[in-house]
């Protein structure tokens, strides 16, 4: 293993649920395109034996390594998957085989951060590391995690929490976003955005409710248009309007609207606001700029007219979404 590399461990078990296992690797993996110099993860899977593990999918997947031969190895991040039963009312139920939970408290004591994956968070919870801590899970087992740990803090709505070295992620796509900002954590929020847009995600709300739907920079085919975008990104304070990008780009008003929906499926104006919105929503979670602040900053000039962005784009206010997503971690607040 590189000395620039970082060992994560996945935990390995009979029923585990599949994109638990998959998703995050996946992640990692295109950090190692998207970072220099050979920065990364080096990921393994491990179990108690080398024989295949049956996933809750019915699908087979074998072992890197076993835990008695991790024993003594310090590992950066361990990653802890779920796994559920349907109860007789057809109810879903999270499982914690007391083995694995063994396992888990071991190789917590030589970790230097541990993660559950969806409903993972109850092996955790078993294995008393939750024990005082806020954390989140799937929302269909919360109220079973809340019940049988009193000792910790359930909250179902975000879509991961941290709490000191231990987090804990919401759901099974959730995994995604969990790794992600794992990754930020790591190597910043430039890589962690670069390997975003290389999954297409999507900003989601979690809890299996409705859901926010801004994307993150969507694709483009032609240097011309991926030109645009970095110069609507560059100038988002800016009035951008379609008489300005149509000189930028060299092009006539009409020729730029039909760009713009033949390469990116929508209109310069609703792209603009759409920028406008991720940029408010970036400054919300990380700092504690007033709203006429971050109104200025993106180019909305005033609180009315970014409430009424984020109602059309989130449906939801500037306000709300804050208190939603609000990071631990603050910036220095725009000017």
């Amino acid at each position: 293993m590189s000395s620039a590399e970082r060992l994560v461990v996945i935990v390995l078990f009979d029923g585990v649920d599949l994109l638990d296992v998959t998703g995050p690797p996946e992640v990692f993996a295109l950090l190692r395109r998207e970072a220099a110099d050979g920065e990364g993860y080096r990921v393994v899977l491990a179990a108690g034996t080398m024989d295949p593990v049956t996933t809750s999918a019915g699908v087979r997947i074998l072992p890197d390594t076993t835990f008695a031969a991790l024993a003594g190895r310090r590992v950066d991040t361990l990653l802890v998957p779920g796994s559920v039963e349907a109860d007789d009312t057809g109810r879903t139920r999270a499982v914690a085989d007391p083995a694995v939970v063994d396992r888990v408290r071991t190789l917590a004591a030589r970790s230097r951060r541990v993660a559950s994956v969806c409903v993972g968070a109850h092996i955790l919870a078993e294995a008393g590391l939750l024990d005082g801590r806020r954390a989140t899970t799937h929302w269909s087992t919360a109220a079973q995690l809340a019940a049988e740990h009193p000792a910790v803090h359930v909250d179902a709505d975000p879509i991961f929490i941290r709490d000191g070295d231990v987090w804990t992620g919401a759901g099974i796509s959730a995994c995604l976003d969990l790794s992600l900002a794992l990754v930020a954590e790591d190597f910043g929020e430039a890589a962690a955005l670069r390997v975003a847009r290389q999954l297409v995600m999507y900003l989601k709300r979690p809890g299996g409710q409705s859901q926010f739907s801004v994307p993150l920079e969507p694709l483009s085919t032609t240097r011309r248009t991926e030109d645009l975008r970095h110069h609507i990104t560059r100038h988002i304070s800016g009035p951008l309007t379609v008489a300005d990008l149509a000189e930028h780009a060299h092009v006539s008003e009409r020729q730029l609207t039909r760009i713009f929906k033949t390469e990116l499926g929508t209109t310069p104006a609703a792209y603009i606001e759409s920028a406008r919105v991720e940029v408010a929503r970036h400054q919300l979670e990380t700092t504690d700029a007033t709203l006429d602040r971050i109104a200025s900053a993106c180019g909305f000039n005033t609180t009315d007219t970014l409430i009424r962005a984020f109602r059309r784009t989130l449906d939801t206010t500037p306000t709300e979404y804050r208190n939603r997503f609000r990071s631990t971690v603050r910036v220095t607040a725009p000017r």
